[in-house]
């Protein structure tokens, strides 16, 4: 396990729930006690019943879909008041309807979820009836058992709001070193663009009047070897001073640093980048690569809750440059374009390239973009 999962731990919580309510019963029934209503064989089969919605709510949920985990979701509903009502007696039944109310947070609207909590309470109430308790023991009994819901539902929500205020943070972290990024690489392209313009100004006209003077003087009579050395010398310093400013004017920024700055210290998803070291991008295209980051880290945050994801940038079979990232969430059968999406195709086309999208067995991105 390589950090704590929410998810993981609540299913894990909920199968500890299931096994604290099954095993006193085997205790009992191997001591020759009988705790329910109806045959024990029909309760242990409403028991597994139970187990088996409480493992596709909760293990199985992110493979099979929301629509299946409602489903299982509303077994849960029926079969914890029938176990509870059946075994009146086994006063430890009604956990179940406690976790059953709690996980409502996780499936269904909040109306649905104070539907459960009182139709669980009424439950509560008149299996206590059934054991021959009081009016009092039976209000008691209900009372406190509202409030146990009540505060797991509670706490569920605290925890349930705490993850989405994570994952936005995290999101907005992401976007923030993005823009700082796209900030830094164009105030440096400004700077070098400033002082190429400087440099040219400055020495390029003064070296071009320096040439043109030592080419009269060269024509003139008995021209002297150092006058037609200094020609030499002025022209190469020129031809310098160009390449110079052409390179200020098209250096590629750093791309490793600049992507690792951007996925460093996220809480999660757990980022691994790996860029060939034979990439070579400019300004436009490190723009692009800096915004599919984004994108794809954020869409892991948002809405794949994935605990992975691999970014990979290797040079192409044409020289292009080729960015894949797949992460390990859930996937989805039809990919929909967002404004995210849309604008990392959009980008990619803008530089001649193409970008595709896949959703099955996690979500994947391949953009390929030809040679600055």
């Amino acid at each position: 396990m390589r950090r704590w999962d929410p998810d993981l731990w609540g299913a894990v919580y909920g199968s500890a729930i299931c096994v604290s309510v099954g095993l006193p019963f085997l205790v009992v029934q191997a001591r020759g006690g009988e705790l329910t209503s109806v045959p024990a064989p029909w309760w242990w089969a409403g028991f597994a019943g139970y187990v088996l919605a409480q493992t596709v709510c909760t293990w199985w949920s992110d493979q099979l879909g929301p629509r299946i985990v409602k489903a299982g979701f509303g077994v849960l509903v029926i079969l914890g008041p029938v176990l509870a009502l059946t075994a009146p007696r086994a006063g430890w039944t009604a956990i179940l309807l406690i976790y059953t109310a709690a996980l409502s947070v996780y499936v269904v609207r909040w109306p649905a979820t104070v539907a459960v909590i009182v139709g669980n309470t009424a439950v509560i109430a008149v299996a206590t009836a059934l054991t021959g308790a009081s009016l009092g023991a039976i209000t008691a009994t209900g009372a406190l058992y509202l409030l146990l819901q009540l505060a797991s539902t509670v706490g569920v929500v605290a925890t349930v709001r705490a993850q989405e205020n994570a994952r936005r943070l995290a999101a907005a972290h992401t976007e923030l070193r993005a823009a700082h990024a796209l900030l830094a690489e164009s105030s440096r392209a400004d700077e070098r663009l400033r002082i190429a313009r400087e440099l040219h100004d400055a020495l390029g006209h003064q070296l071009t009047v320096l040439a043109l003077e030592l080419e009269v003087a060269s024509h003139k009579p008995e021209p002297a070897e150092h006058v037609a050395r200094a020609r030499r010398m002025a022209r190469e310093l020129l031809s310098e001073v160009r390449g110079t400013v052409g390179e200020l004017r098209h250096r590629a920024p750093d791309l490793r640093a600049t992507l690792d700055r951007i996925v460093a210290d996220l809480p999660a998803p757990q980022v691994t980048l790996r860029i060939d070291d034979r990439v070579h991008a400019d300004e436009a295209r490190t723009a692009v690569l800096i915004r599919c980051v984004q994108e794809v880290v954020t869409n892991a945050i948002r809405h794949a809750h994935a605990e992975q994801v691999w970014i990979d940038i290797r040079t192409g079979d044409d020289g292009g440059i080729v960015f894949e990232a797949r992460d390990d969430g859930p996937g989805t059968g039809r990919v929909v374009m967002g404004n995210g999406l849309t604008g990392i195709a959009e980008r990619v086309r803008e530089l001649g390239g193409q970008a595709r999208f896949e959703g099955h067995s996690g979500f994947r991105v391949v953009a390929e973009v030809p040679a600055p």
